[in-house]
């Protein structure tokens, strides 16, 4: 990618690379969850935690909460915050969970495309509510989703190494 020209530019940059390119802290998520397969994003390697499945969803989840707060919707949690995952239907529906990630990260990265630079500037919620995400502007809010998905992110390759530590050759694609 050449050097952005603004700091505009660069928060978008900055969103395809977090979640398919090549970010300054390491794998994309694309890259993390290469190789991961339905078994293994269902296994709860740690009690009362997430499976890898479950994050995907949550996920997915808050980029198109972000994405309909950035077209000008009021702030809300999405209607399931943490959805509980197919795993019945297996490989295909492991598949379809991965696609509603991508199609949700497009539509974020469509949405910021058609915004104006000043519009960054623009206000999310009139009230400051950390576990809402509100009071923010659209910039920050952005920057938000892209700390929580690397958050999430690591939380993925932690799982991802304990699959292949603890249940070696399990994780296949």
């Amino acid at each position: 990618m050449s050097r952005p020209k603004s700091d505009f530019e660069a928060l978008r940059e900055d969103l395809h690379r977090v979640y398919d390119g090549d970010p300054w802290h390491g794998s994309s998520i694309t890259t993390v969850l290469k190789g991961i397969d339905a078994d293994a994003a269902a296994l709860r390697n740690i009690p009362r935690g997430h499976t890898i499945w479950e994050i995907v969803l949550h996920m997915t989840a808050w980029t198109h909460e972000v994405a309909s707060r950035v077209r000008g919707s009021a702030p809300k949690s999405p209607p399931e915050d943490w959805p509980t995952p197919d795993v019945g239907g297996g490989k295909a529906a492991w598949r379809s969970a991965q696609g509603d990630l991508a199609a949700a990260h497009k539509e974020l990265e469509a949405v910021v495309d058609s915004l104006e630079p000043d519009d960054l500037l623009r206000w999310i919620g009139d009230q400051r509510d950390p576990s809402l995400g509100a009071g923010v502007t659209v910039g920050t809010l952005i920057r938000g989703l892209l700390q929580h998905h690397t958050y999430h992110e690591g939380q993925i390759a932690l799982l991802k190494r304990a699959v292949d530590t603890f249940h070696p050759g399990r994780r296949k694609a």
